[in-house]
C-alpha cells in the first residue's frame, strides 16, 4: 500500500494550503468512512465543475483555482485522501467526447479529441477499491442540467454526464462506487499509482496552437457559460 500513499509532484499534499485545509476541517481526526465522505463532498461541491486550462495542475493549484473536471478533481481528491492516510489509485479510461455536448460547445467541442483521456479515483475502504467518479459534477450544476440530458437505451447523456439514471443518489458516497460519466467509456487503459503516470501516456494536450487558444480564451468563456447554466437552474 505504500505506493498508494506517496506524495508526488502533482499530489503535493504537504503543501501548506492543503495541510491548512486538512487541519481546519479536522479530517484526519475522523473515522475512515467519515474522512472519505467529507473529502469526497468537499471536492464534489466546493470545487465546482469547470474546465482547467490543462490536466497537469498540482493538487494545491486545483484547490486555489476552485474548479476542476475529471482529471484535475481526481488529482485534488487523491492528494487530500492520501494526506489523511487513505490509500488511493487512479483508474484510467478513454471516453467518447459526445458525452460532453452541452458542456462543451462550438469551437471548444470541435477542438476536443474524439476520445478524451479520463480518470477516476479509487480509494481502498473496507477491503475493497471503490470508484469515486461521482465527484465530477457539483450539486448545483447537476441540478441545473439533469432535465436536459438525452435519454438513450442505456441511460442519460450530455453536459459531461453519462449515467444509467438521473437519480442524484448515484453521486452520493455511502461506502460504494459512485459514477457520473462511466457509460461513455470506450477504452479501459488500466490502473496507475499516480496522475503523472497516467498523463504521461494519455494526455489531452492538443497542438501548441490549440492549447494556447484553450488556455487564453476558450476555457475562460466556457467556465463563464457553465456558471450561467448553474444560475439558471
Amino acid at each position: 500500500m505504500k505506493n498508494y500513499l506517496k506524495e508526488t509532484h502533482l499530489l503535493d499534499y504537504n503543501h501548506p494550503k492543503i495541510q491548512q485545509l486538512i487541519t481546519e476541517r479536522k479530517w484526519a481526526e475522523k473515522d475512515e468512512f467519515e474522512k472519505i465522505k467529507q473529502i469526497y463532498y468537499f471536492v464534489k461541491n466546493e470545487i465546482v465543475f469547470g474546465y482547467n486550462s490543462k490536466d497537469e495542475f498540482k493538487a494545491s493549484e486545483v484547490l486555489e483555482q476552485g474548479y476542476g473536471q475529471c482529471n484535475t478533481k481526481a488529482t485534488l481528491l487523491m492528494a487530500l485522501l492520501r494526506g489523511v492516510g487513505a490509500p488511493t489509485r487512479i483508474h484510467g479510461f478513454l471516453i467518447d467526447k459526445a458525452m460532453q455536448k452541452g458542456a462543451l460547445v462550438g469551437l471548444t467541442y470541435m477542438l476536443a479529441p474524439a476520445k478524451v483521456s479520463h480518470t477516476w479515483v479509487e480509494v481502498y475502504f473496507n477491503g475493497n477499491w471503490i470508484a469515486l467518479e461521482g465527484v465530477i459534477p457539483d450539486e448545483s450544476y447537476y441540478n441545473a442540467v439533469k432535465g436536459k440530458l438525452e435519454k438513450r437505451d442505456d441511460g442519460y447523456y450530455g453536459y459531461a454526464i453519462a449515467m444509467k439514471d438521473k437519480c442524484a443518489d448515484n453521486l452520493c458516497f455511502v461506502g460504494k462506487d459512485t459514477y457520473s460519466q462511466s457509460l461513455a467509456i470506450t477504452d479501459d487503459v488500466g490502473i496507475f499509482d499516480s496522475p503523472e503516470l497516467f498523463l504521461k501516456k494519455f494526455s489531452n494536450i492538443p497542438s501548441p496552437i490549440k492549447q494556447f487558444l484553450f488556455e487564453k480564451i476558450l476555457s475562460k468563456r466556457l467556465n463563464k457559460r457553465l456558471q450561467k447554466i448553474r444560475n439558471r437552474k
